[in-house]
């Protein structure tokens, strides 16, 4: 009985072994996906870009410039190396980061946004974790 168990154990364990690289590239490709989508969105109406940043959004620390450059910079930037999975752990750290900083510096933020948000923290949480995989770039690279 004992040897059934550990034989299933063991098979499942090969499974999931299997398919976390397939996941974890899955996770960080819709992850970039999103943020990047958001750059371009602050880019391609940069004034409205600068309102908001200025007047809605409540960015601790720093003016709305400089909020407004560094969000801008990090949803474009830090998503294309989240997808390639190149310098995985530091673009999901950057990403938690700009992911954390747009939960507390929207005030009136909806139930289903807040929703999403956790599900972003969540997913770069899990690549900080264990790293883009072996489809990424840095295993490519030996990176990690």
């Amino acid at each position: 009985m004992f040897n059934r168990i550990r034989s299933f154990h063991n098979s499942t364990t090969l499974l999931v072994d299997y398919l976390q690289s397939p996941a974890l590239l899955a996770a960080r490709v819709y992850v970039a996906w999103v943020f990047f989508k958001s750059g371009l969105t602050k880019l391609n109406d940069w004034d409205s870009t600068l309102m908001l940043f200025e007047y809605e959004y409540e960015v601790p620390f720093l003016d709305h410039m400089t909020a407004a450059y560094l969000a801008t910079g990090g949803e474009l930037l830090l998503p294309v190396l989240f997808a390639l999975g190149l310098l995985s752990r530091f673009s999901a750290a950057g990403l938690f980061i700009i992911n954390w900083v747009a939960v507390i510096s929207l005030v009136d933020m909806p139930q289903a946004a807040f929703n999403l948000h956790l599900i972003w923290a969540g997913l770069t949480g899990l690549v900080f974790a264990w790293g883009g995989g072996f489809l990424s770039v840095d295993k490519k690279l030996k990176l990690n």
